[in-house]
């Protein structure tokens, strides 16, 4: 694997944004431990790739576009990748040569399947969800529809202008992951508010009820070369009492999610841990996961079990949670980047597209008319 090519792309214009760094500057020293060479690619809040040096820290990153970057271009086409423009009297553009991806981009483009279509188009492997599985992992209202379709347990969920149940109730941007944007209201006309007044709420939300019975827990899959699965967590609240895992509680801690409280492996019925893993496969295999995936479960003491939510690229790609056995990051990456090099993403398809349709078609002009 050290003769392999390649990048680790982070950042992005994302609520996530941040977290997006940790998870990538983790996977490159991980990846220089353990003998490579890899390429940083850092994406910017305004949207612009740029180069930068592999062994800056994290605080290089907190003004934004750090000290030294370079700027890069994402080139679609045959002849497409990451691309260095040159200066001189003849510039020009020199292509990164790597051979794979590896993307720790959390939240909006960077897994709501726009970059990843992006680098189909560009002729770039990648590790991680396909365009497809991305774009519906992000979609919770999609999502829930699905596993409502193929019989997996959910909670209700449907979309804030027009819900059928009374509260209180669960708030969620359609669009989004973390905790961001999540709220409690109690009522109707407090949706109606929050729909109008919040920005998180701008692309849409879906609505659940409130359950404060029932407390969070998950477990990472990947099913490459064989399917595995993690210690099932459950995510612990700092503050008693709070009514829902906040987004700071998950992240604030030094070393973001894999410094959050929590307890590992969760202390639940074995009857309960099964059906979590049951669950998470069934996940896995429905939505054809690549690389590491993170299943969020809401359940109950009784044996209540609900999907909640899936996170296609989650934060430190949840190496942290495999520690039956312990899983070396770099051994985890080496398998992703392995899987992206032998599943394909993307297979352009143009049977039937032989030009019959055009030789007959006759004047356009006519068919206006």
């Amino acid at each position: 694997m050290a003769t392999t090519r390649v990048g680790v792309c982070f950042g992005g214009p994302s609520p996530e944004h941040d977290i997006s760094i940790l998870t990538g500057l983790q996977a490159l020293r991980a990846l220089a431990e353990s003998g490579g060479s890899p390429v940083a690619i850092y994406w910017s809040k305004e949207g612009s790739f740029y180069r930068v040096e592999p062994s800056l820290e994290a605080e290089a990153y907190a003004g934004g576009v750090p000290a030294g970057a370079r700027p890069l271009e994402l080139v679609v086409g045959r002849d497409g990748g990451f691309v260095e423009p040159r200066g001189g009297l003849r510039p020009k553009r020199e292509l990164l040569e790597l051979d794979v991806v590896v993307n720790c981009c959390h939240g909006g483009p960077g897994e709501d399947g726009a970059l990843q279509g992006a680098l189909d188009l560009a002729g770039v492997r990648y590790t991680g969800p396909s365009a497809r599985t991305a774009a519906l992992g992000m979609d919770k209202l999609a999502f829930a529809s699905l596993l409502r379709h193929h019989g997996i347990a959910c909670l209700p969920r449907e979309d804030g202008r027009r819900v059928t149940f009374d509260g209180p109730y669960i708030a969620k941007p359609r669009f989004g992951g973390s905790s961001i944007g999540i709220e409690v209201l109690e009522d109707r006309a407090q949706l109606e508010a929050r729909m109008q007044r919040s920005e998180h709420f701008r692309d849409g939300m879906v609505v659940e009820p409130y359950r404060p019975d029932l407390m969070d827990v998950q477990v990472a899959l990947r099913r490459f070369p064989t399917p595995t699965l993690s210690a099932i967590e459950r995510p612990l609240r700092s503050a008693p009492g709070e009514p829902i895992l906040t987004y700071r509680e998950k992240y604030q801690p030094i070393g973001g999610m894999a410094t959050a409280p929590r307890e590992l492996p969760a202390a639940i019925a074995p009857e309960l841990a099964e059906t979590i893993r049951s669950l998470a496969l069934s996940v896995g295999e429905l939505l054809d996961s690549r690389g590491v995936m993170r299943v969020d479960f809401l359940a109950s003491t009784e044996g209540e079990c609900y999907v909640n939510e899936v996170n296609t690229i989650p934060g430190s790609l949840s190496h942290y949670l495999f520690v039956e056995p312990k899983i070396p990051f770099a051994a985890q990456l080496e398998a992703d980047i392995r899987e992206a090099l032998e599943r394909a993403t993307y297979r352009p398809n143009v049977a039937g597209a032989d030009g019959s349709v055009l030789r007959s078609a006759g004047s356009i002009a006519a068919k206006l008319a």
